[in-house]
């Protein structure tokens, strides 16, 4: 029988209700969260790593590469066979994708976690643990990098993105679509994982910004974000790249004094590109000397341009760790 690391950082999935404080706090640590989640010694015998009871919204760069060695240990243990993360939702996209590009190994790493608490009807999170177990138990994401299971659906931690605030099916893929179903009935392969990106860092540089951009917006935002001292920054541009021309220049002057730029879309899905020349347009974006990112999302590159940013990486090695293998992203 196979064995697999479970890894327990907290979130929903270990939280319930507090009639005192009004609303979900943690609870359960990871024994007990194993004793609510039946079935699970006929999928794989369980070794569990409890790594505290943290709500995703307070992880920290240093907290993420705690878990990350974590399980890179894990994945070089010969005895195990698949790694599971189980953390909270509110960030998954981003853990997800930040291990990915740091992990190499090709023991399956499997992320999961849970959109309601302990305390709810429907607590779907022993359903998703038990998927994630026999998502990493098997060979079929083996050499994958690190994948989402969520409400029987496996995704690649690239393209993943929480779409909802609190339905159950709230994780998709937008640009490219599921890897897979699972459940009690076995997995259902949907489409092979696409080439990855990988970063060799042991550092994510915490002063890379992100910056949305909305109707009649200046650039006074980036003006003061820069002011208070900035590594990177990546804009998240309307559609497919474009802004007001203000926010253009202010980014021009961060990008001549030698600073790291990343135009993404704020769209859901999709790529910014050079469609559109008038000023603020993607392609006067790309003139001044702004990277693209492929479909990451706006959180996602900034993910990427932490951690290249942190490894050391020249600008072209910047632009080639954004876009991805082959350029597309």
């Amino acid at each position: 029988m196979s064995r697999v690391a479970v890894i327990f950082t907290g979130g929903t999935i270990s939280m319930r209700h507090d009639p005192v404080l009004g609303g979900n706090v943690p609870s359960l640590d990871g024994t007990a969260i194993l004793e609510q989640t039946p079935g699970l010694a006929s999928i794989a015998e369980v070794v569990p790593l409890d790594m505290g009871r943290t709500p995703a919204s307070h992880f920290t760069f240093d907290q993420l590469f705690e878990i990350g060695s974590a399980i890179r240990r894990a994945q070089l243990d010969r005895a195990i066979d698949g790694v599971v993360v189980v953390q909270g939702t509110d960030v998954l996209e981003e853990t997800a994708f930040f291990w990915d590009l740091l992990l190499d190994a090709a023991t399956p790493v499997v992320v999961t976690g849970a959109m309601r608490s302990a305390s709810e009807s429907g607590y779907e999170g022993p359903e998703n643990l038990r998927n994630a177990v026999r998502a990493a138990a098997g060979e079929e994401f083996r050499g994958a990098g690190v994948v989402v299971c969520m409400a029987g659906t496996i995704h690649a931690a690239d393209d993943v993105t929480k779409t909802h605030a609190t339905a159950l099916d709230t994780f998709q893929s937008l640009n490219d679509g599921p890897l897979a179903t699972i459940g009690e009935s076995g997995l259902t392969r949907l489409r092979a994982r696409g080439a990855r990106r990988f970063v060799r860092s042991d550092r994510a540089d915490p002063r890379v910004r992100l910056v949305t951009a909305h109707v009649a917006m200046d650039g006074s935002m980036i003006g003061a974000v820069a002011a208070a001292g900035i590594s990177g920054l990546v804009v998240e541009a309307t559609g497919s790249g474009n802004t007001s021309a203000s926010l253009l220049e202010a980014a021009r002057i961060l990008i001549e004094d030698g600073t790291p730029v990343v135009l993404a879309t704020r769209c859901a899905a999709g790529a910014t590109g050079t469609g559109y020349a008038f000023p603020g347009g993607g392609a006067t974006w790309v003139r001044a000397g702004a990277m693209l990112p492929g479909t990451l999302s706006g959180p996602k590159a900034r993910i990427a341009l932490a951690l290249g940013i942190g490894a050391g990486l020249n600008r072209p090695a910047l632009s080639q760790l954004l876009l991805g293998p082959g350029g597309r992203g």
